[in-house]
């Protein structure tokens, strides 16, 4: 199961470079059910994979031109406020079991699964549909709902460890008319931002075994800049897509397997 693990890990590196986003969606499930990573643990070392892998595809697609700084502060700064606040005072409050009835009993780790799944599902739907929305950009937006954005992101990355780039690439296509390509270099940038206050967030608060996430981060980073590269010959829509199908498959799994 480990060697699977191990696999995925370029596929995740892959697609993060690739699209700009999805391939932080599968870093979780795999540190829980291929190396058996207790879920809340597994979110903390998911921001530190995820963070510096999108590093690396950020300093890639800034040196291409690719990355808008203005937008990804006004954009990032309310994500970044609210995925620290999270990962440092709301995550280590919520206690291990959240309530029971009778035979049931949720735990937190259940439950963050079970929101983990909830995210695959609603990510998978927008990389099946993909960007359609920037064949007829909105008007810009005004900052309260760029805030309302960036506080909704900052939850997801804060609470489950994902970066939520499927869901900051339309928002700076729709809210900020930001072109696709830019999109995803920004994209980046803010995934990279967030995940690592996050990360911050953690520490003191979570055990890091170091040496094992350093052999992921090397396998990661490779990817991403394989996706990088390969990323100028394929159309990244019809990978989007494919993708997001992987996604939907992966988050039923998941879904059934905690409920059932």
């Amino acid at each position: 199961m480990e060697t699977l693990g191990y696999i995925l890990s370029i596929f995740i590196g892959i697609t993060l470079g690739l699209i700009g986003g999805g391939g932080s969606i599968l870093t979780v499930p795999v540190f829980v059910y291929l190396f058996h990573i207790e879920p809340t643990l597994a979110t903390s070392y998911s921001l530190f994979i995820v963070g510096l892998t999108s590093l690396t595809g950020t300093v890639y697609q800034y040196l291409r031109g690719y990355v808008n700084l203005r937008a990804a502060g006004t954009f990032g700064l309310a994500s970044v406020i609210t995925v620290f606040t999270v990962r440092k005072f709301v995550l280590p409050a919520i206690p291990a079991i959240l309530f029971r009835a009778g035979a049931i009993t949720v735990t937190k780790s259940t439950a963050l699964m079970v929101l983990f799944a909830a995210l695959m599902l609603a990510a998978s739907v927008s990389m099946i549909l993909g960007h359609r929305e920037q064949l007829h950009p909105k008007r810009q937006g005004h900052l309260t709902p760029l805030f309302v954005y960036g506080v909704g992101i900052g939850l997801v990355t804060g609470l489950l460890g994902a970066g939520g780039g499927f869901l900051i690439i339309p928002a700076l296509v729709i809210l900020l008319r930001v072109p696709i390509k830019e999109a995803i270099g920004t994209s980046l940038f803010i995934i990279t931002i967030n995940s690592l206050v996050g990360f911050a967030g953690d520490i003191g608060h979570t055990p890091i075994d170091w040496p094992f996430l350093f052999r992921i981060l090397a396998i990661t980073v490779s990817g991403v800049i394989m996706g990088s590269v390969i990323g100028r010959r394929i159309p990244s829509e019809r990978l989007r897509s494919g993708f997001g199908w992987f996604v939907l498959t992966m988050g039923i799994y998941i879904l059934s397997r905690e409920l059932f």
